[in-house]
């Protein structure tokens, strides 16, 4: 782990400007630089840096962040790995802190599995530069219209016909049977000696994303032998198959700046798509599609574009991946290349014009394609075509996002004819069943976080959306918890902008105090904490908490020193939420009337007070909700519940009528 005092010292040194021009060629444009969007296709540069708040943003794509954001989003590493790059960068010495005997020990040896798996690649490399690795490997992949280039960028290469050299030859060099064995490069014998797993075989490695070597394919040249075609590495501690994509290192920058992945099923199918030019393609490559694979993608695009075979079994490997798709919120086409063809073979036999013209020409939106291929089974059977109908409906329900749900019953109603409300009502029972299942497997109680009939995978659960508040025990009712997520968001911009602020109120003011001088994050808390209120959503709450905690903490910061603190931790979800509200020049409540005023100070005095007293009435608002809810539910407390009922009547007149007066 490394220690907080050396995050800090990282954060103070770093020079985003320097940080983003490794990537970027920035040009400047007045007090920041501009730059073609790295995330993204364009023209006319809208990617902007700041070197004064030290911040990037795309007026394009809406990414933004610190430096340590843009390592994270530009490479696809994580927190702690994007620190260590600005680190290296700048020559601070990282000293993490003190670890068990266990956390040594696994370290060591997980690193042990990543080595030996890396003295394996080179190994294989090597050998397709032998006379027979020349004369079987390379002519094979020759054959299969792979470049030299193209050979060496991935990696490919040939495992001799010995079956021990490899161990031989790791022996020799240092490494321990006992790596060898838990890396899958080789396998225990009944006598205890060990054989090589790969013999004889073209060799695939695949990588990580960050792209270290973690597991390999071979392929058998030989034909009419009982052996397998493939052979490829077990589950390991460094590789597990359901999480991996092929590929993934490699398309990772290209995901990000096309807003697309392409998902192919084979290894020859990602290189020969590569090397065309169409370079944001990876393959599940020896499992099904699994959900894992899926929200790998998702870390890079929420567009997926499913691209298999035109035959029987690519058509039913399309439906498959679509069902889960859609499960992990992300939005899913599907292209079907001629029957005959896959990605691999119609690559080599078109240019790249023509293969990017097809996929344009029949990329399918997936109720389109679905509907066509089941119709034409249905072929006019009214049974079948009734299925059909509840086939469809049970996909929609699948779709996380009640929108987009909106938008396919639209288009799928128009295309069967039928009423909107015979489809609802399946999606309903449909969905409310996924919830029935997620309950009774004691998985999440909302469909969307967990598909039905999944077990849970050993992964944490995706962060609830910014722009959708999660409901949280204190808050209630989905209903009353976004009732208060406008106004509890006008109050942390306040404190994200101007908490350090000194507020002066005019001597009228029922807040003029001639003793006493707030600045805008004391009087926001004091009135907050006056009336015991505290943030219900639970991410704007974490981040109210994490403003204090700095704000007492570190005197020394100013405000946007204080920002940028919060913006460089880990949490991504509410980097995004910070970023989002120092973006806006005001709340979008008070946007109006602080425009028209040119002292911010004055401005702060009469909007701050006021979204508070907002704040207030529409926690009375959703505690009324709250009451009417229990008196349709509890008709036997109903003069207990009336009486607080009035006097949040009372409560919300008193607050409504201070608010007229400061308008």
């Amino acid at each position: 782990m490394i220690p907080q005092e050396t995050i800090d010292r990282i954060n103070d040194t770093v020079q985003i400007v320097d940080v983003v021009g490794d990537f970027v060629n920035l040009k400047r444009r007045g007090a920041n630089y501009v730059a073609c969007c790295p995330f993204h296709n364009e023209k006319t540069p809208s990617f902007y840096v700041s070197p004064a708040k030290g911040i990037y943003k795309c007026f394009g794509c809406g990414k933004s962040g610190t430096a340590v954001r843009f390592v994270m989003e530009h490479e696809g590493v994580g927190y702690a790995d994007a620190l260590r790059y600005l680190a290296r960068k700048y020559h601070i010495e990282i000293v993490e802190k003190e670890e068990t005997a266990e956390e040594i020990a696994l370290r060591q040896r997980t690193e042990s599995l990543y080595l030996v798996s890396e003295f394996a690649a080179k190994f294989f490399q090597e050998n397709l530069a032998t006379p027979v690795g020349k004369a079987v490997g390379l002519t094979y992949f020759h054959s299969r219209g792979l470049e030299d280039e193209t050979i060496r960028k991935w990696g490919l290469g040939w495992a001799p016909k010995e079956r021990n050299v490899l161990h031989d030859k790791a022996i020799a060099a240092g490494y321990k049977e006992e790596y060898l064995e838990a890396a899958g490069l080789c396998m225990r014998r009944d006598d205890g000696s060990m054989n090589d797993r790969f013999f004889e075989r073209v060799i695939f490695p695949i990588h990580s994303v960050s792209g270290r070597v973690i597991a390999f394919g071979g392929r058998t040249l030989q034909s009419g032998h009982p052996t397998m075609k493939y052979v490829n590495t077990p589950t390991t501690e460094i590789y597990v198959k359901e999480r991996s994509l092929y590929g993934i290192y490699f398309a990772k920058g290209e995901i990000v700046r096309q807003e697309k992945c392409y998902l192919v099923e084979g290894y020859l199918d990602v290189l020969s798509m590569h090397q065309l030019g169409i370079t944001n393609v990876v393959a599940s490559s020896g499992t099904s599609l699994t959900i894992q694979q899926i929200r790998l993608i998702h870390k890079f695009t929420q567009n997926v574009t499913i691209m298999y075979d035109g035959d029987s079994a690519g058509i039913h490997a399309a439906l498959r991946g679509i069902s889960l798709v859609l499960q992990e919120g992300l939005n899913v086409k599907i292209v079907l290349l001629p029957d005959g063809d896959d990605p691999d073979s119609f690559a080599r036999k078109h240019t790249l014009d023509e293969v990017k013209a097809f996929i344009r020409e029949n990329e399918r939106d997936f109720i389109a394609f679905k509907t066509d291929l089941l119709l034409e089974e249905a072929a006019g059977d009214p049974i079948k075509r009734a299925e059909l109908i509840n086939d469809i409906a049970d996909t929609i329900a699948m779709i996380p996002d009640a929108i987009k749900r909106s938008v396919y019953v639209q288009d799928s109603a128009q295309r069967f004819g039928i009423d909107e409300g015979i489809l609802y009502s399946r999606i309903t029972a449909t969905r409310e069943k996924m919830l029935q299942d997620a309950r009774r497997s004691g998985g999440p109680r909302n469909p969307d976080r967990q598909p039905a009939g999944e077990s849970p995978v050993p992964e944490p659960p995706a962060e609830p959306p910014v722009e959708t508040p999660v409901e949280t025990e204190q808050a209630g009712p989905v209903l009353e918890n976004r009732l208060l997520a406008p106004a509890e968001e006008d109050l942390l911009w306040f404190l994200l902008n101007q908490g350090l602020m000194t507020l002066v109120f005019e001597s009228d003011s029922e807040f003029y105090d001639p003793d006493q001088t707030d600045s805008v994050a004391d009087f926001i808390r004091d009135n907050l904490e006056s009336d015991q209120l505290t943030f219900c959503n639970s991410i704007y709450k974490k981040l109210y908490d994490c403003f204090f905690d700095l704000y007492d903490n570190r005197t020394d910061l100013g405000q946007d020193a204080l920002v940028l603190r919060l913006m460089n931790g880990p949490d991504q979800q509410m980097a995004d939420l910070v970023a989002k509200l120092t973006q806006q020049k005001y709340p979008l409540s008070v946007k109006n009337f602080m425009d028209s005023m040119t002292n911010p100070s004055t401005a702060a005095a009469m909007f701050v007070p006021r979204a508070i007293l907002v704040y207030k009435a529409k926690r009375v608002q959703a505690r009324q909700l709250e009451l009417t809810e229990q008196l349709r539910r509890q008709p036997e407390d109903a003069m207990d519940i009336l009486a607080q009922m009035q006097r949040m009547n009372h409560l919300r007149k008193e607050l409504e009528g201070r608010l007229g007066r400061i308008r």
